[in-house]
């Protein structure tokens, strides 16, 4: 047994069954000879984004892992380790280091040193004999508290190194920890709940990773409280219910500025309350915050908190459901359909609105006819929809259902391009049996296209939308003299051709008639494993639905 047989040993008694990883680690032949998959991909980050993508559809339940080549190979992986920083992702990266005779010399790069403010926990191992100690110590933070990605740099010379086969004796699986918060601050949090005149739940991505949707639910329908998510935690209430008022990114539906701007009381279940450019900004005067979360750190960072309870989600939210009851009863305020009422009737208000273009016939096709038919051509049950940033993110949130936790993957605390195709890679792979896609426009399939031989190569079938307009979107507003004069805006490429040269299934979509069949055919495509690229040929849209709270500019 070597350095690497010896980590490897710990990730398969740890539950990871894939290995993203480029271009060459030698835990990438370790991993393959106990029967964890490795999967090389095409550069760095997508590897990164996979194992990311992996994560949240399993809700960080299932560990996964990802190395790459220590230098070049650790440096290029840098952004998507940022991404998972920002969105909270628990994913474990194990990048090679230089040899233990060169740390510390310039310019040798040390993740160790340079990851430190983009990840959870970072270090490096010097010794081969501590290796199952740091192990268990990553694991113990990867399966507790604020989620997060944790590095352990690892000196190539100790892979290789000769180990003691009695060391993996030392290593014990950890567990995962789900403390309730203290019974008086959950007392003290449902008096606020029945309190309030008018309050309003901000569910957010805690709650899909402490697997609490039912918990959730059961809290709003007995206090008759209407939710709303935001983007990373869009599907935590499933978005058919009664009460749900929809997902608050840069784009939201109307009803959810109806109902802040009314709001007495703002609950954040779940939720870091981040403020950004990508999340809908809350009212600060006029109303009381409250705010349950598993970490500290989260607790009056961007808004003004009134009361905090720490705690994991779910069995927290179990004990206010059990108090609800002691105190309503066990129908709670169900009979009364108010708030039901008025949240559906500004929902279907809502999509009235905005229905001559989500079922538009135009040419070049709207996009927001290509979501209203891939929404309505898949069961939500079973299908996981990923964005990307910028428009396809926008112009999805607010419009596509989504029914089941982890249904539609939403991100963008941070916003890389390109890393929607790495998500859905990763989900497809979490879920082989459920229909996977994702929506990019072209600036994000120029960043990461050749990857879509990793899921040819690889058998992962999903379904790539490209909302080909050939411009980059609203940019000409920024650069008006550079768009006019050099055209910096235009974008262009046959990406359905691409997909085919590539091993994959193409098709150019011209016609709004031709959604519905193409998608038909692509998902055909993925139940054999063949990953497929949907060209949509569409109109650039401005129109978003972005409405503002009162009080916000």
């Amino acid at each position: 047994m070597n350095g690497a047989d010896l980590i490897t040993e710990i990730l398969k008694r740890e539950g990871v069954k894939i290995l993203p990883a480029f271009p060459h680690s030698d835990l990438i032949e370790a991993a393959a000879k106990i029967g964890v998959r490795p999967i090389i991909v095409r550069q760095e980050r997508q590897a990164l984004h996979i194992a990311d993508g992996y994560l949240r559809t399993t809700g960080g339940q299932s560990a996964c892992a990802t190395t790459v080549q220590y230098g070049p190979g650790s440096e290029n992986a840098a952004g998507a380790l940022a991404q998972c920083f920002a969105d909270n992702v628990p994913l474990l990266h194990l990048p090679g280091g230089y040899a233990t005779a060169d740390q510390g010399v310039s310019p040798n790069f040390s993740a160790a040193r340079n990851f430190q403010h983009i990840s959870k926990w970072c270090e490096s191992v010097h010794r081969v004999e501590r290796i199952p100690q740091m192990m268990q110590n990553a694991f113990a933070q990867l399966k507790n508290g604020r989620p997060g990605p944790v590095v352990l740099e690892v000196p190539h010379d100790l892979y290789t190194q000769d180990a003691n086969p009695g060391l993996i004796d030392q290593y014990r699986l950890q567990r995962r920890s789900t403390p309730c918060a203290d019974v008086a601050d959950i007392s003290k949090l449902v008096d606020r709940l029945l309190e309030a005149n008018a309050p309003v739940i901000i569910a957010g991505q805690g709650i899909l990773y402490a697997d609490a949707t039912d918990e959730l639910t059961q809290l709003a329908e007995l206090a008759q409280i209407p939710v709303i998510s935001t983007l990373n935690g869009k599907g935590c209430f499933p978005e058919c219910h009664p009460l749900s008022l929809g997902c608050a990114g840069f784009s939201r539906p109307d009803g959810v500025v109806q109902f802040l701007n009314k709001a007495d009381l703002i609950v954040g279940l779940g939720t870091s309350f981040t403020r950004s450019e990508y999340i809908t900004p809350f009212p600060l005067t006029g109303r009381t915050y409250a705010q349950l979360t598993n970490w500290e750190g989260d607790i009056a960072k961007d808004y003004p908190i009134d009361f905090a309870v720490i705690g994991d989600a779910k069995p927290t939210l179990a004990a206010a459901v059990k108090e609800l009851c002691e105190r309503l009863g066990t129908n709670g305020r169900r009979g009364n359909s108010s708030t039901r009422d008025e949240a559906l009737a500004a929902k279907q208000t809502f999509l009235k609105t905005w229905q001559p273009l989500l079922e538009s016939d135009q040419v070049p096709i709207n996009p927001y006819r290509v979501i209203w038919d891939l929404m309505h051509s898949v069961d939500r049950h079973r299908t996981i929809v990923t964005h990307d940033a910028g428009s396809p993110r926008d112009q999805s949130t607010a419009f596509y259902e989504t029914l089941v936790p982890h249904g539609y993957l939403g991100w963008g605390k941070t916003t890389q391009l390109g890393t929607g195709l790495g998500l859905i890679q990763g989900a497809k792979l979490a879920k082989p049996d459920w229909t996977c896609v994702n929506l990019m426009g072209e600036a994000a399939f120029g960043m990461v296209g050749m990857e879509l031989e990793t899921a040819v190569r690889n058998e992962i079938g999903t379904t790539t939308i490209v909302l080909k307009n050939s411009v980059m979107g609203g940019y000409t507003e920024y650069h008006p003299v550079a768009s006019e004069q050099y055209g910096i805006h235009e974008l262009g490429g046959d990406y359905a051709d691409i997909a085919k040269a590539l091993g994959g299934h193409g098709e150019r979509v011209t016609e709004p008639s031709q959604i519905i069949p193409a998608l038909t055919r692509a998902f055909a495509q993925n139940a054999e494993g063949v990953p497929a690229v949907l060209e949509v040929i569409t109109s650039e849209e401005p129109r978003k639905a972005t409405t503002l709270p009162d009080g916000i500019s």
